[in-house]
């Protein structure tokens, strides 16, 4: 009886030790998911407005991301098929037709975006070996068609390599995020405290930053698989253990980003933010010409090629289950029958020949892309979620007062993404 024990308390503990290793593996990869090259643009993007405007964005953003993303990977739970992912629950709950279309914006709102890091992965390795490596500019499609190779070949692997890589390269992100942020702060000033500002000019700051602030904070392309893990290892208690770990996500994000974000702001000056952004300067580079450090220089070409590469790893699991869904969906309605394993080496050579193809001709109109398919983004995010819980009755148990919130965020997520985009 008491060996009986014993054995039943160190199976306990394998079993916390492994939760535990789960959490923390996906926690870094939802991280490296959200974390793109944006990262090097938010500082000068979110402290445009001033420090006061800022303060309350940070108070909001948290619970912004969390909730938004509880609420997501909530509905990717809530299908009665256990093995469901998210364009396979959309269309349980809300029929074929709406089902497409839903899958058909999920895929619209993340494939772009894997487009412009196929370019951002591009520019970046070949700018670090003219600029730093002092090499020659190096052909542009062999160099691109490794680049998007390399990273769609570690997503081949499995979602457990892919995990333990993405963690591998999430803790230089951090270290160098947090290591800039401690560096400056011998640098801080009160500038955008004296800065004036009025209540008309703060509520259009706050309205229009939170967009970029919900862009980027999304780790949602990587939401579906993250919840397909936890239902397959957690079962029923699938929902309780995902929010933890979403809410530590959250917690890393808010905190290492923000510190960042608030150290950034602090060393420059409002007049030198407004000139970094008419440049289009990453904030590392705006520091290399103050210091002429060289190391800033370095710096920010591996925070990119870090961020880009983890950012891809997640946009490229919700692009892959967002073209299988519409494969899958239109089979569906023709009455055909689908090889999965066809389907996926099919998704493998599209997503490599295409992210190449626009990598290779350094395509300039993703910025316009980018903010189109944002509001799209933001609805799935935000407003789906909350319709489900009054639509889908598996979802009615998270029928909250809160949701109005999540509601209102999102309304003003997309209003924001659309205003300063067509009439700014």
């Amino acid at each position: 009886m008491a060996h009986a024990e014993v054995l039943t308390s160190s199976q306990t503990g394998a079993q916390s030790k492994a939760g535990s290793k789960r959490d923390t593996e996906w926690m870094l990869a939802l991280f490296g998911t959200a974390i793109g090259a944006g990262v090097l643009f938010l500082p000068i993007n979110a402290g445009l407005g001033g420090i006061w405007p800022l303060i309350l964005m940070t108070v909001i953003i948290g619970p912004m991301t969390f909730l938004a993303h509880r609420g997501l990977t909530r509905l990717c739970l809530s299908s009665k098929n256990p093995n469901a992912d998210i364009t396979q629950t959309v269309t349980e709950h809300f029929g074929e037709k709406a089902g497409s279309l839903i899958t058909l914006g999920y895929f619209a709102s993340i494939y772009p975006i894997l487009l412009i890091y196929g370019i951002g992965i591009t520019n970046t390795v070949s700018s670090l070996m003219v600029n730093q490596l002092g090499m020659a500019e190096p052909n542009r499609a062999i160099l691109s068609l490794v680049l998007v190779s390399a990273l769609v070949g570690v997503m081949v692997t499995g979602q457990k390599t892919v995990l333990k890589i993405t963690n591998t390269m999430v803790y230089p992100l951090i270290v160098v995020l947090f290591g800039t942020s401690v560096y400056l702060i011998p640098q801080w000033n009160m500038a955008q405290f004296e800065a004036s500002i009025s209540m008309g000019d703060f509520l259009s700051t706050v309205f229009l930053t939170i967009p970029v602030l919900v862009f980027a904070f999304n780790h949602s392309p990587a939401v579906s698989s993250f919840a397909s893990s936890y239902r397959k290892d957690l079962g029923n208690d699938a929902e309780a253990h995902a929010s933890r770990t979403l809410k530590r996500t959250t917690m890393l994000l808010v905190g290492f980003t923000m510190f960042f974000v608030y150290s950034c702001v602090l060393t420059l000056s409002p007049a030198e933010l407004i000139a970094a952004k008419e440049a289009n300067l990453p904030i590392m580079s705006v520091f290399a010409q103050r210091t002429d450090n060289a190391i800033f220089g370095w710096m920010a070409q591996i925070v990119a090629i870090v961020a880009i590469s983890s950012s891809f790893f997640g946009h490229y699991m919700g692009t892959r289950e967002g073209l299988q869904g519409m494969i899958v969906n239109k089979a569906k309605r023709e009455g055909k029958t689908v090889n999965m394993k066809t389907v996926d080496m099919g998704i493998i050579a599209f997503i490599i020949l295409s992210v190449w193809a626009v990598a290779y001709m350094n395509v300039s109109v993703m910025g316009m892309i980018e903010a189109l398919v944002a509001p799209i983004l933001a609805m799935i995010l935000f407003i789906l979620p909350v319709y489900a819980t009054k639509k889908v009755p598996a979802m009615r148990k998270y029928d909250a007062k809160i949701n109005l919130f999540t509601l209102l965020m999102g309304v003003i997520a997309i209003s924001g993404f659309i205003t300063a985009e067509f009439f700014l």
